[in-house]
Formats: structure tokens, C-alpha cells, sequence
């Protein structure tokens, strides 16, 4: 507590919760995700200081989240993690046994959106270049867009044929079998990010993100082929937190539009996201009878209940099978 009481005085607050996430290496994402929540909350309340404030606001804020704002119970627990996160890792002060209870948003059950075979290939053959060979290697290893998008040169064992996801969404690594009629291509995309790496190091750039970790033990990785992304941006872009100029990897929400056109250039009217490609290829494994355990291992779930959800997928499709009476 004193020590947040020094710290303020020389600093605003959310400059003070920014620097506490930085220190803890989270993503960029989570940071602005976070500053973003901590400021509703504090303007909710008419700007008045988190530390004259407590319990009884906290649930105010985040029943107002669920009535007011119908949020989803995914947001709601994003929101009460960023003030959580303020009180207890910036403040120093414990939630632990304030038991709070705020009227939760309502949890919905939604079936995913699954592309047959045919529509997967017919998105796909509306997609070129770099853009194809991501999208195919997401549905042919059931990865998710940032697990695809962070991929290393390293990452590829081509001598295994092996797809290596590390750091995933549910903190567990995994091993996935590289699809063997993209293994050409992605050894050629290799080639192209090696092109693109020796001459940025010619221009006096090269240099790639790694985490803290990995940074401070191998200090000149980040210059090194094989932990240059897979997939990277097309120009030299400015790192928003270190200032420096690297090159990332491509956009997520670049890699977005270029689906969303995909689908409408093939005429398809369903919602396809990314995510459509980690659920069609889940729910074909199924159809072709691939065991449960086997799909939750390939998608890194920590539980098989989150998995079971393509068993209901399924079970939906088989009910096509079942005749309208109007067709008696």
C-alpha cells in the first residue's frame, strides 16, 4: 500500500497499472484490454480513485456490465480480471475474501458454425498466395489464428513432419502432424522468409519479437532464420511498447478481411470467422472417426467436456437424416 502511495504521486494511474503489465510480460492485447476496463470502471464512478472504492462498486460495475450493457459472460469475467488485477497486483489490495457477488451475464450455448468439405475448398480456392497457405494450415491442423500467425520458422519440423504450437491458449504446448500435400509450400515459404530475412539484416534490421524469457537467455536469437515468424508482414513495422522497428507477423485482422472476402467471393452465406476452420476441422476428424481424446489432444483443450461440443455438432448434422413430414 505505501508503496502504491509513493508510486502515484509521481505517476498517473493507469500509467502505473501499465508499467505492473509490463513487468509481468503480458500480451499487448491484454495490456490495452485491461487500461481500457480499469478506465470504465473508474468513469462508471464518476472518476472517483479506485482505493476509496471497493466491494460494494465493484459488483455495482459489473451487474451494470450484464443488465445494462448485456455483456457476455466471457466479457464479464475479462472485465472483473482487469479490476482484479488492478486491486491485488497494483494496489496491494486483496479480493481474496471480499466474496464478491455481482448478477452474472447470461451464459449462452452456441453451436458452432462448420463449413462442409466442399465449402472449406471452395474458400480456400478463392484465397492466393501467402493468404491460402495459412488458411489451409489452419484447418489442417486445427489451429487457432493466433496460434497459426505466431508460428516460427523452427516450428516446422520437416523431418518429423511435425507442427509445433507453443505458449497456446490453454498454457499447454502440442504436437501436431504436419499436412503432407502443404509440406511443399511451406518448405518454399521457408525460402521466401530467409530471402526477406538476409535482406533485412543487409538494411540493418532482422530483428524479431521474442518473449522475456527467451530474449534474456539467448540475447541474439532475435536476429536468428529460425525464430523469424512463418508468415510475416510485407514491411518493417514499429514495436508500440519497445519502440523498435521489426517486422511482425501478418495482421490478424488483415488475415481476417482476406477471408471475409474469400466467402463472399464464393458465394457463401454462412458466418465464417478463423475460428470456422479450428471447428470444421474438429468436427470432420469426428465424422471420419477419429476418437475425442484424440481431437482434444489436437486442439490443446484442457478438458474433453469443452471438446464434446463437436459431438453435438454431429449429432445436429445426422438430424438432416430425419424426413419432414411435409416430405412424407
Amino acid at each position: 500500500m505505501q508503496k502504491f502511495q509513493e508510486a502515484k504521486k509521481k505517476k498517473k494511474l493507469l500509467e502505473f497499472v501499465r508499467d505492473k503489465i509490463r513487468i509481468k510480460h503480458y500480451s499487448l492485447a491484454t495490456e490495452r484490454s485491461y487500461l481500457g476496463w480499469i478506465k470504465q470502471y473508474i468513469l462508471f464512478h464518476n472518476k472517483k480513485h479506485p482505493i476509496l472504492m471497493g466491494k460494494k462498486e465493484i459488483e455495482e460495475f459489473l451487474t451494470y456490465l450484464a443488465t445494462d450493457k448485456k455483456v457476455s459472460p466471457a466479457t464479464q469475467n475479462q472485465a472483473f480480471n482487469a479490476i482484479l488485477f488492478l486491486y491485488e497486483q497494483v494496489m496491494g489490495i486483496s479480493l481474496k475474501d471480499e466474496n464478491i457477488q455481482a448478477l452474472r451475464a447470461k451464459e449462452r450455448k452456441h453451436i458452432p458454425v462448420v463449413l462442409t468439405r466442399e465449402e472449406v475448398q471452395n474458400i480456400i480456392a478463392q484465397l492466393s498466395g501467402v493468404y491460402q497457405l495459412i488458411v489451409s494450415l489452419m484447418y489442417g491442423c486445427g489451429l487457432r489464428q493466433k496460434e497459426v500467425l505466431n508460428i516460427r520458422v523452427k516450428d516446422i519440423d520437416f523431418g518429423f513432419d511435425k507442427v509445433y504450437i507453443w505458449d497456446s491458449k490453454s498454457l499447454k504446448d502440442r504436437t501436431l502432424p504436419l499436412p503432407q500435400k502443404l509440406k511443399t509450400r511451406l518448405l518454399a515459404q521457408v525460402d521466401i522468409v530467409k530471402q526477406i530475412h538476409t535482406q533485412d539484416l543487409k538494411e540493418g534490421y532482422g530483428s524479431v519479437y521474442l518473449p522475456h524469457a527467451i530474449e534474456r537467455k539467448f540475447p541474439n536469437a532475435h536476429k536468428e532464420l529460425k525464430w523469424q515468424y512463418l508468415f510475416p508482414m510485407s514491411k518493417i513495422s514499429t514495436d508500440p511498447r519497445s519502440g523498435k522497428k521489426r517486422r511482425h507477423h501478418i495482421l490478424e485482422k488483415t488475415l481476417g478481411r482476406n477471408i471475409k472476402q474469400a466467402v463472399e467471393r464464393g458465394g457463401l452465406n454462412k458466418r465464417v470467422s478463423s475460428h470456422t476452420f479450428r471447428h470444421s476441422f474438429a468436427t470432420h476428424l469426428l465424422q471420419s472417426g477419429t476418437d475425442l481424446r484424440t481431437i482434444q489432444e489436437l486442439l490443446g483443450h484442457k478438458s474433453v467436456e469443452t471438446t464434446m461440443i463437436y459431438t453435438h455438432v454431429v449429432k445436429e448434422m445426422n438430424k438432416a437424416e430425419v424426413k419432414s413430414p411435409l416430405d412424407f
